[in-house]
């Protein structure tokens, strides 16, 4: 038996200290995969080998350490898991979770994705890009075969064997020219590399986060159009189409999203400047075309132009938003923004605010599967408090420090719940109702309250609650009233 590149393989039934070789999975510059059995737990895993004549190279085995280090130090439900290390009789060895699906690249064989698909599983790559990113690892070799679509759809992230750690700076050098050199004529993986590298890479110069979004780019182009973003003959020509052209437009069904062929090329900029900054901003502007955009892609066109305002106000809400943000953080010394972790916990946060004093924020959230409740926390404190009222979510801070909460809460499209909304003082007390049906809500400094409600199927903005400023059976969200009282977005 002998592997894709010519090395022999394990034979079924090998042993690896307690792991049992079942059958080959893959071959790669930087190892050779096999599905293997722990022999102690009665699972099967996936075991990652660097044969002998690899293991003799010094930077080979710094390289398959560094993969294990990498993933080790992450925990990221789109990330691989590891499970152990070992060296057996001179061979070492990797033990991953063995993920049960197709790669990425074999689903791309049967030809482009549904939007909505490719706009999910991009979103996910994001996350898992974030939390690398996170941990100052840059993946370097993010390419379709490294990628999996385990059962349910959940993607997980393989192959961290090019990843680079970067400095305190947040860059890393991109390598040695053997790393490139690799990835470009190593036999079977010329395009599948190569295709995917961003142009910092091809020039041999500083790589850090960005780069991994340009490969991530790259593949949602693909996902989308059902071929590469950039092609040629050669190895050669597919750099030069890399670093001076831009890909090809996307087809039709992904241009009727608005803003999705946009954020496909601002991923895809030659310039790491003029991409996204971070993986959580792209997978951000992913989530927001999946709310918004995907249905229009498959509705009548009469339905996609109400979705299409929606969606370019919604982006112009957040460019304002980003710019507002950036100009009360421009002042002396105020070089970026900050970012504090507040809850330690998994689920999924609805909404947050701070109260008057500025240090106490107020949430609400589903943790471990539970009902969504409303809870409390302190700036630098991981503890967190419940306020007691079971299935409510928060939806307004009044300037008074008063919470208007929805209470007998159920779950809408859109990601939003509706339920009674109810004031009670953020001490805590009786709840006193005000309106029903509510999904949204937002206090003005004068006390009074603006109003999203959702009856008969149409939503319906109030303010104050009984004063009709817009109904329409399309989809509203997050009013939020101008600190003057004069105006509400």
């Amino acid at each position: 038996m002998a592997t894709s590149r010519g090395r022999s393989a394990l034979p079924a039934g090998t042993h690896l200290g307690p792991y049992e070789i079942l059958a080959p999975l893959g071959a790669g510059g930087m190892g050779d995969v096999y599905r293997a059995r722990d022999t102690r737990l009665g699972r099967d895993v996936a075991l990652k080998t660097l044969p002998p004549e690899f293991a003799a190279d010094p930077e080979r085995l710094s390289r398959f350490d560094l993969e294990a280090r990498a993933v080790s130090a992450l925990s990221d439900p789109h990330v691989v898991t590891i499970y152990d290390v070992g060296v057996h009789e001179g061979t070492p060895f990797v033990v991953f979770e063995l993920v049960e699906g197709d790669t990425l690249r074999k689903r791309l064989e049967q030809g482009a994705l549904p939007v909505a698909s490719a706009l999910d599983l991009a979103t996910q790559v994001a996350r898992g890009l974030a939390a690398a990113h996170d941990r100052g690892i840059v993946h370097r070799d993010l390419k379709p075969e490294n990628i999996v679509v385990a059962r349910g759809g959940r993607v997980r992230i393989l192959d961290f064997g090019l990843a680079k750690r970067m400095g305190g700076d947040g860059a890393a050098p991109s390598g040695d020219a053997s790393t490139i050199g690799a990835a470009l004529t190593s036999p079977g993986s010329t395009y599948g590399t190569v295709g995917y590298m961003a142009p910092e890479q091809i020039r041999e110069q500083t790589v850090d986060g960005r780069t991994d979004l340009f490969a991530l780019g790259a593949i949602l182009h693909e996902m989308l159009s059902g071929h590469r973003a950039f092609q040629g003959a050669t190895a050669a020509d597919v750099q030069t189409a890399i670093l001076s052209t831009e890909p090809s437009p996307l087809p039709e069904t992904a241009r009727r999203v608005p803003g999705l062929e946009r954020v496909v090329r601002r991923a895809l900029e030659k310039d790491p400047s003029a991409r996204p900054q971070h993986a959580r901003d792209l997978a951000f502007d992913l989530e927001l075309l999946a709310s918004v955009g995907p249905g229009a892609a498959d509705a009548p066109a009469k339905h996609r132009t109400s979705r299409g305002a929606l969606l370019a106000s919604v982006c112009l809400g957040a460019v304002a938003a980003a710019a507002l943000a950036w100009a009360l953080t421009r002042g002396p010394g105020a070089s970026h923004v900050q970012y504090e972790r507040i809850t330690f916990r998994n689920g999924v946060v609805h909404d947050a605010r701070f109260t008057p004093d500025g240090h106490t924020i107020v949430y609400s959230a589903e943790w471990d599967g539970d009902s969504a409740a409303v809870y409390t926390a302190q700036a630098g404190s991981p503890e967190t408090h419940s306020l007691g009222y079971p299935n409510a979510v928060l939806l307004a801070v009044s300037s008074g420090g008063d919470l208007g909460i929805g209470l007998r809460t159920f779950s809408r499209p859109h990601f939003t719940r509706q339920g009674t909304l109810s004031r009670v003082p953020l001490a805590g007390g009786a709840p006193r109702a005000i309106v029903d049906s509510v999904v949204a809500a937002d206090w003005a400094h004068d006390g009074s309250l603006a109003v999203l409600i959702v009856s008969g199927g149409r939503y319906r903005l109030e303010w104050p609650p009984g004063r009709v400023l817009r109904e329409t059976p399309g989809w509203m969200s997050h009013p939020r009233l101008a600190p003057d009282g004069t105006q509400i977005a």
